[in-house]
């Protein structure tokens, strides 16, 4: 038996406040921590719970979920280990909420969309910042009931963005199409970051997919 992971995480509010909203948890990039993507909680939609998570292997000034992918220790089991340690916390939190999005910057873009990849029954949508997803072939993802869930992800990124290599966007369009209801948008002249006409696109996106509420006309 495997013991459940117990990451350090920032939460939104308090725990008394938390039972019965809907769950945003957030997957912060490459060598940052949990107390990064919590500051965007002024710019999401007030009904949300978010939970900020920190990646399990401290690296430089941070944190990161598993290797970069060009790099020699780089593997998909990795990747699937870090998967699933957060599956096995989100089993754990899951249950207070009356959904669960998830919400990754940059390699938490590539977290994000292989929890979705692995557990797709669970989660309601995805939000993906200036990232990507894992191109590396596995059984362990069951991308065919992802496609049959038709989840919605929205995938924002700038057209200045020179971390995230084109392979990767490549793959990430390509699989993105065939398997989710995607939201593609492009922010011009933004880098590798987020800006607030992003984040009114998210809220919009966000308000539209998991709280069920008509587009403002």
């Amino acid at each position: 038996m495997t013991s459940t992971w117990n990451p350090e995480v920032v939460w939104s509010r308090p725990e008394a406040e938390r039972a019965g909203t809907p769950l945003i948890v957030m997957f912060h990039g490459y060598l940052s921590h949990e107390r990064d993507l919590i500051g965007l909680a002024p710019m999401l939609p007030e009904e949300f719970t978010l939970v900020s998570v920190r990646a399990p292997h401290a690296l430089g000034p941070g944190f990161t979920w598993f290797p970069l992918l060009h790099e020699p220790d780089y593997s998909i089991e990795r990747v699937t280990a870090a998967v699933d340690d957060v599956v096995s916390w989100l089993d754990t939190v899951k249950g207070a909420h009356t959904s669960v999005t998830l919400l990754g910057f940059s390699m938490g873009m590539a977290v994000a969309t292989s929890v979705l990849r692995r557990r797709p029954a669970d989660i309601e949508a995805v939000v993906g910042l200036s990232g990507f997803a894992i191109p590396t072939p596995s059984d362990y993802f069951r991308d065919d009931e992802v496609a049959a869930a038709s989840v919605p992800l929205f995938w924002g990124r700038g057209d200045a963005d020179q971390i995230i290599t084109e392979d990767k966007i490549e793959f990430t369009n390509e699989w993105a199409n065939a398997n989710t209801r995607l939201v593609k948008m492009m922010y011009a002249n933004m880098a590798h970051s987020i800006n607030p006409t992003e984040m009114g696109h998210v809220c919009e996106f966000l308000r539209q997919s998991v709280l069920a509420e008509a587009p403002a006309r």
